[in-house]
């Protein structure tokens, strides 16, 4: 342990005398073990500084794995090879070869690797260097941050490889195989890590928000109880049928932790997505970022997951990727303020500014979708037009809007790649309260699931003067009757609808329906309506003809070829991919 790379540098070559002359010099970028150990608050930081280690072929918030495979969205861009993630969003396509699955997989044991290393400066130093206080505070910090990269990779792929600080000290990481454990063993241990962050954790940090509390804990407790109360991930195994109740009620404990919390609804909807409110009572936990005007830098700690996303036309440098679907926008069409549910799709409708109409919508389609006609996040000075579409006969002309801040604001980072200083959410409080009322639906408890959701949705209602209200004569939204949740059938129904109106653009849809059961009905669907989308008379999606989600294979991501094949026979493919 006499060294440890903490980054990895650009070699510049120099003229050199000879070889020794060479291998005489000291490494850059290299600091000898004994002092990085002793230093366990840098160490720390460092974990933390990796929640933003992310890039286009690794994008940390996950949008590829969570919207682009599902009803949401498509992928943008230049066309179906401009990246390696159309196979996400078709899925009959998909191998163990795309360099993304590689890349993100990395990034995450990287990620890890950080956090053992933390944590073993934290054994070794904490005490003496920090105070037992703060020692035990930043061990629960570090839990926090390994679970966080471990829900990550067990969501995706499934059959991961445990590698903890005992795996680390003692090198063995090339032995550790990825079917050691079983997937509900696996999850246990992620569930153990926010435990222990939990009960290390105080409720509140004063420290602008960057730093895990226990009030996140709980949320990513509710969250893992949540996913396993389904059943195992995979189809023909989760669902209604399937449901552990002892683990639905966890989700209502940890839940309540966050509902008595400091944290709470902002009350606007767009301010949500706005980067002076990246910090709000909305944010129980998030990804930060900065401006260079905020932290004195030359170009800020941007957000580099969503640097492809920006729209086309509207930004120095806007790839136009991140594309929402007709299907996205159809859900938002309102009937006396109330979603449409069995006949949102008989038609494919949109709103055209200035041009009246009988079809209503709710607000947050506004705040979430950008198109043609509307101004661009609020702007009446940046107005979107057909032209705001890189490839429409491809991808259709939306765009999203919740991960850019207002044009005015100009880019964080520009040049041949725009970024931008826009926070990552890991939970907002609307989300955790969503989480809330899918368990207290299966708990029985309708009527409290009833009271969050119309939370919800009086929200949406008063967040129109403020941003939207060029759009005020095309919205319409209601709060739910009793009689609307007077079986679990009919609540499911809502809840759900509720969360993809409520969540559309924010990297979770793929894996809302694969915890429900639903995903190879709803994608299959889908899949056969989106290939004949259009928006006035042009037609896009027509590739979806070549789409099809197979129950008992997508559920998961396959394991990454180069990791299945790094130390040959170590690891075990997911199911029925090859």
């Amino acid at each position: 342990m006499k060294s440890l790379k903490l980054y990895i540098l650009s070699f510049i070559a120099l003229g050199l005398a000879s070889c020794n002359d060479f291998i005489d010099v000291p490494p850059t970028g290299v600091v000898d073990g004994d002092l990085a150990f002793s230093q366990p608050e840098k160490m720390v930081n460092a974990a933390y500084a990796s929640l933003g280690g992310c890039w286009f072929d690794c994008p940390l918030n996950l949008w590829p794995y969570g919207d682009l495979s599902s009803d949401d969205c498509l992928k943008g861009g230049s066309g179906e090879t401009d990246t390696g993630y159309h196979p996400m969003e078709i899925w009959s396509s998909l191998t163990s070869t795309p360099g993304e699955l590689d890349a993100l997989w990395y990034r995450l044991y990287c990620n890890i690797s950080r956090c053992n290393r933390a944590l073993v400066a934290l054994q070794e130093s904490g005490v003496s260097a920090l105070g037992e206080a703060t020692a035990k505070q930043r061990i629960g910090e570090v839990h926090f941050l390994r679970g966080h990269n471990y829900f990550k990779l067990l969501t995706l792929f499934r059959q991961i490889p445990w590698v903890d600080e005992e795996v680390f000290k003692a090198s063995s990481q090339e032995q550790t195989r990825n079917d050691e454990f079983t997937y509900e063993q696996l999850f246990q241990k992620v569930i153990n890590e926010f435990e222990l962050a939990y009960n290390a954790l105080p409720m509140e940090v004063e420290d602008g928000g960057g730093r895990a509390n226990k009030v996140a804990a709980a949320a990513y407790l509710a969250k893992c109880y949540l996913t396993i109360a389904w059943g195992d991930g995979y189809e023909a195994t989760d669902g209604v049928n399937f449901i552990n109740n002892e683990y639905m009620k966890k989700v209502e404990e940890y839940t309540k932790v966050v509902m008595n919390s400091q944290y709470d609804y902002l009350p606007d909807f767009g301010d949500i997505f706005l980067p002076e409110y990246k910090n709000s009572s909305e944010s129980v936990f998030a990804v930060q970022t900065s401006q260079y005007t905020e932290d004195n830098t030359q170009f800020g700690r941007a957000n580099w997951s969503n640097v492809l996303n920006g729209c086309w036309g509207m930004w120095s440098c806007g790839w136009d990727f991140h594309k929402p679907s007709q299907d996205l926008v159809n859900a938002y069409k309102t009937k006396n303020g109330l979603p449409l549910f069995d006949d949102y799709d008989k038609t494919d409708d949109y709103p055209v500014n200035g041009v009246a109409s009988a079809q209503k919508w709710d607000p947050r389609l506004f705040h979430t979708v950008g198109m043609p006609s509307f101004p661009y996040k609020y702007e009446a000075e940046y107005m979107m037009t057909t032209d705001n579409s890189r490839t429409p006969k491809t991808y259709g002309y939306y765009t999203s809007l919740k991960e850019v801040p207002q044009r005015s604001g100009g880019e964080t980072f520009e040049g041949s790649w725009q970024a931008f200083a826009m926070n990552d959410y890991v939970f907002r409080y609307t989300d955790v309260m969503l989480m809330r009322a899918e368990a207290l639906i299966e708990l029985g408890q309708l009527e409290d699931a009833r009271n969050i959701i119309n939370d919800i949705r009086r929200r949406a209602a008063n967040s129109i003067e403020k941003h939207i209200e060029y759009a005020k004569d095309f919205c319409e939204i209601a709060e739910y009757p009793a009689s609307d949740f007077d079986s679990k059938e009919k609540a499911r129904t809502r809840l759900r609808w509720e969360r993809r109106l409520e969540m559309a653009m924010e990297s979770s849809r793929y894996f809302d329906l694969r915890r429900w059961g639903i995903a190879s009905t709803v994608l299959n669907a889908y899949f056969a309506k989106e290939k004949n989308a259009k928006y006035g008379d042009t037609s896009y999606g027509k590739y979806y003809q070549d789409a099809h989600y197979t129950a008992g294979k997508n559920e998961f991501y396959p394991i990454p070829y180069n990791q299945m094949y790094y130390v040959p026979g170590l690891y075990v493919q997911n199911k029925n991919y090859n």
